[in-house]
């Protein structure tokens, strides 16, 4: 099995992604590999369709980058005060598609990231990052749904 030497955490802060962290920070442990977390504030300009200012959009997800950054500090302060070997970036853009740039761009041996298992209306608005990200990457995603209950298999 080939080793990991970069393991890429895709963070939103939600508790999806609160769960799912153990996993990407033990797999860096495990492989002796770097860390990074990357958090991706969604560019919504698209959005001066509805006859909002586009300035009013840039700024409000430039606030969503700062807070972002703000946020990432703390969790990595709280998270991973034994672990060192970690970076942390900020970017603004479509989610799916920084992930996958940040990943080609760093060299990222594997992606560590959480599934919502959103279905229906949910993922038709929502779409699905992790979808995008497993079919388009270059390297192995590792997707972990935390909200699925664990089941026991019993062998007969």
């Amino acid at each position: 099995m080939k080793a990991f030497k970069n393991v890429l955490f895709p963070i939103d802060f939600s508790e999806c992604s609160k769960k799912v962290f153990p996993f990407a920070l033990e797999m860096a442990q495990k492989f002796d590999a770097k860390l990074h977390l990357l958090f991706v504030a969604r560019d919504i300009s698209y959005l001066t369709i509805i006859e909002v200012s586009r300035d009013l959009l840039t700024r409000t997800v430039s606030k969503i980058a700062t807070a972002g950054e703000n946020q990432i500090k703390v969790f990595c302060d709280k998270h991973l005060s034994d672990f060192s070997n970690y970076e942390t970036k900020v970017v603004i853009g479509n989610p799916a598609d920084e992930i996958l740039r940040f990943a080609n761009e760093q060299g990222i041996d594997l992606i560590v990231m959480g599934t919502h298992g959103r279905k229906g209306l949910d993922r038709t608005l929502m779409g699905s990052v992790a979808d995008h990200v497993i079919k388009n990457a270059a390297a192995p995603v590792l997707t972990i749904n935390p909200f699925r209950p664990r089941v026991k298999y019993v062998h007969t």
